[in-house]
């Protein structure tokens, strides 16, 4: 408990939000995969730094602002499903496309381009707007000082890096590289319904 904010309570909403399966997590897991742990720190690095992005946005209000003024909260919703159906199609082309993986494409995707990756998937996800600005709206007191919302940006953000790095870390074993490798085809058209589907769920829902 930090001063009179339940740090703990927010901590578990957090991981529940972060840790459960969708485009951040997916996307990933792609990356350690079929591209290796690096690359796929590096695709979590850029998720994480997204998620701090908009917590610190929604400690200051941003997420709120953003939220009442439906034109920019639309204007995300429809480049994140833009580009998470542009992943769809990647994914499904890879798919569709036969023959093995080999050992020089799995280390052809440099850091700097899946960080690239990890933080424009995460900046244009509707999903982290929504989340945070909840957490911050029903989580946090309104007469939290700027050294709680600090101390939970700080948390959150840390919870959020172990979360997303082990998940890199996990999926760049290898023997799941190794399954990868083998069932490559059936990966990479899990992962264009997955982002297919995410895709057609933000260009459908209603936000609010």
């Amino acid at each position: 408990m930090v001063g009179h904010v339940h740090l703990t309570l927010i901590l578990f909403a957090a991981f529940i939000g972060i840790a459960s399966p969708g485009p951040a997590i997916a996307g990933i897991a792609g990356t350690s995969m079929s591209a290796g742990r690096r690359a796929g720190l590096a695709f979590a690095s850029g998720v994480t730094t997204g998620s701090i992005t908009w917590s610190i946005a929604a400690a200051a209000g941003l997420s709120a602002v953003m939220l009442a003024n439906a034109w920019l909260i639309e204007v995300v919703r429809y480049c994140g499903a833009a580009y998470l159906l542009f992943l769809a199609f990647k994914s499904a082309r890879s798919a569709l496309t036969p023959g093995d993986i080999t050992v020089g494409k799995v280390a052809a995707v440099s850091a700097r381009r899946a960080y690239v990756k990890g933080l424009t998937l995460h900046l244009t996800n509707p999903k982290p707007i929504l989340f945070f600005a909840s957490l911050y709206s029903f989580g946090v007191p309104a007469d939290a000082t700027v050294g709680d919302l600090a101390v939970i940006v700080v948390a959150v953000g840390t919870l959020g890096a172990v979360i997303t790095h082990g998940y890199a870390i996990l999926f760049s074993n290898g023997r799941i590289v190794r399954g990868y490798m083998k069932l490559r085809r059936w990966f990479e058209g899990t992962f264009a319904l997955c982002f297919g589907y995410a895709g057609f769920k933000i260009l459908s829902a209603k936000l609010s």
